[in-house]
């Protein structure tokens, strides 16, 4: 009979944590996902097409976020961790942009004579 009274008490610590659901600290990295998401749909990207500007600031802000969950108190694990992630993801789109080789530019197409 004592596992579900320790579970109860896990369960209550955990939702009444600094860091637990019912905060922001919780949440904001749980919907930040979806950056590191959209980051790994555009790996079927050509590089070309690929913006520096927008995976610069993923990049950047991910390394910024993710110094500043460590210094927070309480350090927010989940928040340094999504901005891993979204540093990762944006520093590889750069390496993929910047390492891609250079395409051809195709020519026009001419038109056709005699019409």
């Amino acid at each position: 009979m004592a596992t579900p009274a320790i579970a109860t008490t896990k369960f209550q610590s955990f939702l009444n944590h600094p860091a637990g659901p019912k905060t922001i600290h919780f949440w904001a990295p749980a919907f930040k996902w979806a950056l590191v998401f959209a980051g790994l749909k555009d790996l079927s990207r050509p590089p070309e097409k690929i913006s520096t500007a927008q995976s610069s600031a993923l990049a950047l802000t991910g390394l910024i976020w993710m110094r500043y969950a460590t210094q927070i108190t309480p350090i927010n694990y989940s928040l340094g961790t999504v901005n891993a992630f979204v540093a990762m993801t944006g520093c590889y789109q750069l390496y993929r942009k910047f390492t891609a080789p250079p395409t051809q530019p195709q020519e026009p197409p001419r038109p056709s004579p005699g019409l």
